[in-house]
């Protein structure tokens, strides 16, 4: 299917947009989709100097509860994927991350949404904190790989992009 053949009409237009596509299937059929167009973001696999995984406590009114996350966040206008990493890493862990690799990047929820996410490892983590709006209402916990399959398996972590990032990186990047 090519973008010619979409017709878009954008519905609401906040700090993201919603727009609606109306297109022909390969079938011919007349179809129509809502796609949130929400913009890229980091996820970091934080890793402290100790081999403890830094994840966040926070409450997230979508979901009605408090979740236990990997530090994620936006990637702000003229920033590199990298420089948001830094920043987001700092104000929400109170750490500047001296070492950042790209682990994996991968659509947050293609069926509806146009957000990328980019997960990166952190560590070689020195104190250095910036004061994010919210970053008083994040409790951060530390665990060790026991603990964050644990978590995993028994619920206690139910964030996509988390179990995402950590499962990727005990699986391709940290299993030796």
């Amino acid at each position: 299917m090519s973008d010619h053949n979409v017709l878009s009409e954008i519905k609401f237009a906040g700090h993201f947009r919603v727009r609606q596509d109306t297109f022909a299937s390969s079938t011919g059929e007349i179809k129509t989709r809502d796609i949130v167009e929400y913009p890229e973001a980091v996820a970091m696999v934080a890793v402290d100097n100790g081999g403890n995984f830094i994840l966040e406590k926070q409450y997230r009114h979508a979901a009605g509860r408090e979740l236990l996350e990997i530090p994620a966040g936006g990637i702000d206008s003229g920033e590199t994927p990298e420089q948001a990493v830094c920043r987001e890493t700092q104000e929400e862990t109170g750490y500047l991350p001296k070492t950042v690799e790209h682990l994996t990047s991968f659509y947050s929820a293609p069926g509806y949404s146009t957000e990328i996410l980019h997960v990166y490892l952190v560590n070689n983590l020195v104190e250095s904190r910036l004061t994010a709006e919210d970053s008083d209402e994040i409790t951060l916990v530390r665990m060790s790989r026991a603990e964050v399959v644990k978590s995993i398996r028994n619920g206690a972590i139910r964030d996509g992009k988390s179990i995402a990032g950590l499962l990727y990186y005990f699986n391709v990047i940290g299993s030796a």
